[in-house]
């Protein structure tokens, strides 16, 4: 199965915000935490996830050339680095899934034209008159006097 690129979310969390990944950035440190963040972060962790798989399959080629003879001391090296791609894989997997499910809930909305407001559905007598043909009476009121404060005393012995 196929997933997304980093450059691919990249291009598609430009798209639904409108500018540039460097831009969003740099919007996102001055905003509280939302899903701008959660997008970015997860666009952090998959490029890095794909530059940890392209840093471990080099590093594994190498270690395993058909030139080279394997020791045992360099067999734990192959091993170590097989455990940290397959790792990197997962992550990636993983952060390509999340991050293109998030995209694909979210919308792009243009905002609207300021010079034209937007028009009501229905006139506001109408609507008056639709949600309540006749008043209704206000709800019984009851006051319920605060509790004294109750006394705070206890067995224990006091240090």
């Amino acid at each position: 199965m196929t997933h997304p690129t980093s450059t691919e979310i990249a291009g598609r969390i430009e798209d639904l915000y409108g500018a540039p990944l460097a831009d969003l950035k740099a919007h996102a440190q001055d905003q509280p935490p939302g899903i701008l963040t959660a997008l970015l972060g997860l666009h952090s962790t998959l490029a890095l996830a794909e530059h940890s798989i392209t840093v471990h399959r080099e590093r594994l080629a190498q270690l395993i050339h058909p030139e080279r003879d394997i020791s045992a001391h360099e067999m734990v090296h192959v091993l170590d680095c097989a455990r940290r791609l397959a790792e990197a894989v997962a992550v990636r997997d993983t952060q390509a899934v999340t991050a293109s499910a998030v995209l694909q809930s979210l919308v792009r909305i243009e905002r609207p034209d300021p010079a034209e407001p937007p028009e009501p559905a229905e006139p506001p007598e109408r609507a008056e008159q639709a949600e309540s043909p006749e008043p209704s009476p206000a709800p019984p009121t009851t006051t319920v006097p605060p509790a004294p404060p109750a006394a705070t005393t206890t067995s224990a012995p006091s240090r």
